[in-house]
């Protein structure tokens, strides 16, 4: 099956765009695709073989699911690649100018739609850009 792209441009410098996609204290803030949902809790241990997990909820408490997988690529301010359950994915970061290109490649689920699964990620995406250019 053909994997899904998403891509952003994030105008902060990379450091700030890096440290903010990875810290699990800004994690809980951009990280949701849609205002009633939320990220309750973030854990992240950013090396290979190190482990995350994001603890999504429904606002309204009707349900929630943990987001989580495994590092098996970090190169610094570069790439960041990881497997989670069956599927992989992974993030560029491409400094340029006052930007940083953002694409993230992932391999798509069988229960939804594609062009569900990659609106998802680009809210998420497009949440976190907002929130990185809201800081600087």
């Amino acid at each position: 099956m053909a994997r899904i792209e998403v891509q952003s441009w994030v105008y902060a410098p990379i450091d700030v765009v890096w440290n903010t996609y990875n810290n699990p204290q800004d994690i809980q803030q951009w990280n949701t695709a849609s205002p009633d949902w939320h990220t309750i809790n973030s854990q992240n241990d950013l090396r290979v073989g190190g482990q995350f997990s994001n603890r999504m909820e429904a606002k309204d408490g009707s349900m929630g699911f943990d987001f989580a997988g495994v590092y098996t690529e970090v190169i610094l301010h570069e790439k960041i690649a990881y497997s989670f359950g069956e599927r992989n994915a992974e993030i560029l970061f491409q400094q340029q100018n006052e930007g940083v290109l953002m694409t993230i490649t992932f391999d798509p689920e069988n229960q939804y739609p594609l062009e569900q699964q990659q609106a998802g990620w680009q809210a998420i995406l497009d949440n976190f850009k907002r929130y990185v250019e809201s800081k600087s």
